[in-house]
């Protein structure tokens, strides 16, 4: 539930930056879940990349 509001939050705070940029509720909404996607995306390749990085770990 944390991580839930946490991008709620975030998508209504991107939203509004992206209102006041642009003057458009739809284009400042759009950017919000463009850059939320992003994110998620970014994320996401991230995690897999360090899942196979050995450097760091103990072996137990």
């Amino acid at each position: 539930m944390k991580a839930v509001l946490w991008t709620v939050l975030g998508i209504v705070m991107m939203s509004l930056v992206g209102l006041l940029f642009t003057g458009s509720v739809a284009l400042g909404g759009t950017m919000a879940l463009v850059n939320s996607a992003l994110g998620l995306a970014s994320y996401l390749v991230y995690e897999r990349i360090w899942a196979r990085i050995r450097w760091g770990r103990l072996d137990g």
